[in-house]
C-alpha cells in the first residue's frame, strides 16, 4: 500500500518512473519491481537524461546550460545571465522541440520559442531529452506532437523518518555582479499529502569584458577591438508552489508558477555600436495539475490542465533608427485526457483527446487580434513481447482560427518505434523508428504586422532513426554504458523570412525551404567505484559525446553557384562536429567536476562562403565542492571556475560570450 511515507522517502525511487509515464499504478507494487520498472529498456527508445548528483555538479545555471551536454543539441546563446537561450535538437529548428514542465508543455503560441534560461536547476529534479516521442502509451496527445521533447521534472518532497518539514536556501554569488539567492520549503501536509514553496531571485549587471575582431577573407584584419558588454542586466523573480498527492490507486499534482523580469538587450555589434538601450518586460504565470488513477488492473485513466498568462513589453527609445513601444498578451487554457487499456499483460491501448486554446493581443498599428482552436486525438498502442517491443501511434490534430483570412488545417500524422534486445540477460538493445511530425506556423509567422503570412502551409518533418544502445552498470565496481543513433531528417515547406519588396528592411514569411539533415550521435559513460576496502568509497566517472551532422538547404536548385549560392549548403549556424566530454570525482565529502564542450565550424548563412564563415570554440569549466554536516543539517559550499582559458567566440554572430568566470556557491539544508 502506498503512503506519504513511502512517497517522500522509501518509495523515491519509484516515483520519477510513475510521473514519466514508465510504470503502472498498482496497489501490490513491490520495491523489488523497481529496478524493472525503471530499466533502460523500459523505453522503445532510451532517452538521455541528467538527474540526480551528475545534475547537481554540472557548472549549469540554467536549464539550458545543462542541456548542451546532451548529443544532437545545439544552443543559441545570445550572451550572458539574461540573454536569450533556444534550443534546437537535430537541425530541424526550436519550434520542432516540445518542451514539458511536470508533463504538461510550455506553450508559446506568439513565437513558438521557449528561453530555457528562464528556467532554474535549483527545483529541477531531472531533465530527460527524447528524439522522436516518449515511450508511453499513457500521455496526452500533445506528448505525440513534436520532432523531440524535454521533459523537465520539478523536484517532489521526501522527508526522513519522523520528520515533516525540510527547507533549503542557495545563495550564488559571483562575476558580473551576480546575485542569485534561492529557498525551498517542504511540508508534509498530511498522510499522503505534501508541498513545496519555491522562491529564486536574479541579479546581475551583465556587464562582461570581450575581445571582437574580424579576420577579412585575405586574411588581414579587419579590427581587434576589448571592450565590456553593456545592457545586457536582468532583475527577475520565481515563484513556485506545489502540491502532491498520492492514494492506493492515485496520484495527484497541483503547481502554480510565476516570473518576472526586467533586462536590457544588449544587441548585435554593428557598425561600430557598442551599447544599446532596448529593454524588455516579461510576466509568465500558469496554474496546472494533473491527476492519474487506476480502475483495476486494465485501464488507466490521466487527466491534465492548465491556464497560462504571459505578457511581454519591448521598448527601444533609440529614435535614430525607429522608437518601438510593444505589448503584447498571450493567454491559454489547455484540457487532456488520457486513456489506456492493458488488452493483456504485453498489449497496451491508448487514446488521448487535447483541447488547447490560444489568444493574442497586441498594441501593434492594424493588429488582426488572433484566436486558436487546437483539438488533438492520438490513437497509441504498444506491445512488449519476448524481446521485442514496439510502439505505434497516430497523431489527428485540427486547428481552426477565429483570424481574418485564416485557414482551418487538419493533419494527421504515423509515428512507428522498435526496440529489439538481441541478449536475453543483458542490457542491450538495437533500435529504431520513424516519426512525421508537423509544426503550426506561429501568430507572428501569420499575423505579425506588414510581415506575417496568412497562406503560410505547416512545415513538415519525416524522421529515420536507427541505432544500439549497451549498459554494464548496476551495482558493479566497473559501469560502462554506450549509445549510438544514426538518423535522417527531412524538413519540407520550410517557414523562412524572406525579403518583401527592394527594401532589405522589410520582410515577409513563406514556406520556401527544403532541408535534408544526416547525423551520427554517439555517447558513452564509464563509472568507477574505489575505496570501499577501507570503508571511505568513492565514485569517479566520465561521460562523453559526439555528434556528426550534414544539414544541407535544397530549397532552391537553381542557387546552385559555387561561389556564393546557398544550394546544398551547410544551414546556418550548425557544425559538422561538435561534443562535450564531463568527468568527476566523488570522495567522502569532496567532489571535483570538470567539463568541456566543442563546437566545430560554421556559417551563419547557407551560402557557405568564407565571409560567412564562423570558426570553432570550446570551453573548459571546474567546480569543486565540499559537503558539511552539523547533525541533521548539510552545508554544501561549492566554487566554480567557467571559460577556464577565458576563450573569446559567438554562438551567435556579433554577440560575443563572456570570458572567464567565476562564481561561489552556499546550499544549507536544513
Amino acid at each position: 500500500m502506498f503512503t506519504c511515507r513511502f512517497f517522500c522517502a522509501g518509495m523515491a525511487m519509484l516515483l520519477p518512473a510513475i510521473v514519466q509515464g514508465q510504470s503502472r499504478l498498482d496497489s501490490v507494487q513491490r520495491l523489488g519491481e523497481v529496478s524493472v520498472v525503471a530499466n533502460r529498456y523500459g523505453e522503445v527508445i532510451p532517452s538521455q537524461k541528467l538527474s540526480g548528483k551528475r545534475l547537481e555538479t554540472l557548472s549549469s545555471f540554467s536549464v539550458a546550460d545543462a542541456v548542451r551536454y546532451f548529443s544532437g543539441v545545439q544552443i543559441k546563446d545570445y550572451g550572458g545571465v539574461g540573454g536569450l537561450k533556444t534550443v534546437d535538437i537535430r537541425s530541424m529548428g526550436t519550434n520542432h522541440l516540445g518542451v514539458f514542465y511536470d508533463g504538461i508543455q510550455l506553450g508559446n503560441a506568439q513565437n513558438g520559442q521557449i528561453d530555457l534560461g528562464k528556467f532554474s536547476l535549483d527545483n529541477i529534479e531531472e531533465i530527460a531529452l527524447h528524439n522522436g516521442q516518449r515511450s508511453e502509451v499513457l500521455q496526452s496527445a500533445k506528448d505525440f506532437g513534436s520532432a523531440g521533447t524535454i521533459y523537465l521534472r520539478t523536484r517532489r518532497p521526501r522527508f526522513g523518518t519522523g520528520r515533516r518539514t525540510n527547507f533549503t536556501t542557495t545563495v550564488r554569488g559571483g562575476s558580473f555582479d551576480l546575485i542569485n539567492p534561492s529557498a525551498l520549503w517542504e511540508e508534509k501536509l498530511g498522510e499522503g499529502i505534501c508541498s513545496s514553496l519555491n522562491a529564486e531571485y536574479v541579479f546581475s549587471s551583465g556587464k562582461y569584458p570581450f575581445r571582437y575582431r574580424r579576420i577579412l577573407p585575405d586574411g588581414t584584419t579587419a579590427w581587434d577591438t576589448t571592450a565590456v558588454r553593456q545592457n545586457g542586466d536582468i532583475r527577475s523573480l520565481r515563484l513556485e508552489g506545489g502540491l502532491f498527492g498520492l492514494s492506493d490507486e492515485a496520484k495527484w499534482m497541483l503547481k502554480s508558477y510565476f516570473y518576472d523580469s526586467e533586462r536590457g538587450i544588449p544587441g548585435a555589434i554593428v557598425n561600430n555600436v557598442w551599447k544599446r538601450s532596448q529593454r524588455q518586460w516579461d510576466r509568465s504565470f500558469f496554474v496546472q495539475g494533473s491527476f492519474m488513477r487506476r480502475f483495476g488492473r486494465l485501464y488507466t485513466l490521466q487527466v491534465n490542465a492548465k491556464y497560462a498568462d504571459d505578457r511581454m513589453r519591448y521598448l527601444n527609445p533609440d529614435t535614430t533608427l525607429m522608437y518601438v513601444d510593444n505589448s503584447f498578451l498571450q493567454r491559454e487554457l489547455y484540457f487532456s485526457s488520457a486513456n489506456r487499456y492493458s488488452i493483456r499483460p504485453f498489449w497496451d491501448v491508448g487514446l488521448s483527446l487535447d483541447y488547447q486554446w490560444n489568444m493574442l493581443d497586441a498594441n501593434l498599428r492594424e493588429f488582426t487580434y488572433p484566436r486558436r482552436h487546437t483539438a488533438l486525438a492520438a490513437l497509441a498502442t504498444s506491445v512488449e513481447r519476448w524481446n521485442l517491443k514496439a510502439q505505434a501511434s497516430l497523431l489527428g490534430t485540427f486547428v481552426f482560427e477565429q483570424a481574418a483570412g485564416s485557414q482551418d488545417k487538419r493533419e494527421y500524422t504515423p509515428a512507428v518505434f522498435l526496440s529489439w534486445r538481441p541478449f536475453a540477460g543483458r542490457e542491450a538493445n538495437i533500435r529504431s523508428f520513424y516519426k512525421r511530425i508537423f509544426r503550426m506556423p506561429t501568430f507572428n509567422d501569420l499575423y505579425y504586422t506588414d510581415v506575417g503570412n496568412i497562406m503560410l502551409r505547416p512545415e513538415f518533418v519525416n524522421q529515420y532513426n536507427a541505432g544500439f544502445e549497451y549498459s554494464a552498470e548496476g551495482d558493479r565496481d566497473v559501469g560502462l554504458h554506450v549509445r549510438a543513433d544514426a538518423y535522417y531528417n527531412e524538413v519540407t515547406d520550410k517557414i523562412v523570412a524572406v525579403p518583401k519588396g527592394n527594401g532589405q528592411y522589410r520582410w515577409m514569411m513563406m514556406n520556401l525551404g527544403y532541408v535534408e539533415i544526416r547525423g551520427i550521435d554517439v555517447s558513452g559513460r564509464m563509472t568507477v567505484r574505489f575505496g570501499k576496502r577501507t570503508g571511505r568509497s568513492g565514485v569517479a566517472s566520465l561521460q562523453l559525446s559526439y555528434t556528426f551532422q550534414r544539414a544541407q538547404d535544397f530549397s532552391n536548385p537553381a542557387d546552385n553557384d559555387p561561389e556564393a549560392g546557398t544550394f546544398g549548403g551547410q544551414i546556418a549556424y550548425i557544425p559538422r562536429h561538435n561534443g562535450s566530454a564531463v568527468a568527476h570525482v566523488s570522495w567522502r565529502s569532496c567532489d571535483i567536476n570538470y567539463s568541456f564542450i566543442y563546437v566545430g565550424e560554421r556559417y551563419h548563412n547557407s551560402s557557405n562562403i568564407r565571409e560567412n564563415y564562423e570558426p570553432s570554440w570550446y570551453t573548459h569549466d571546474l567546480s569543486v565542492g565540499k559537503l558539511i554536516r552539523f547533525g541533521e543539517i548539510k552545508i554544501r559550499l561549492s566554487a566554480e571556475v567557467n571559460n577556464i582559458l577565458n576563450q573569446y567566440y559567438d554562438v551567435v554572430l556579433n554577440y560575443p560570450m563572456p570570458g572567464r568566470n567565476y562564481k561561489i556557491i552556499l546550499k544549507i539544508e536544513i
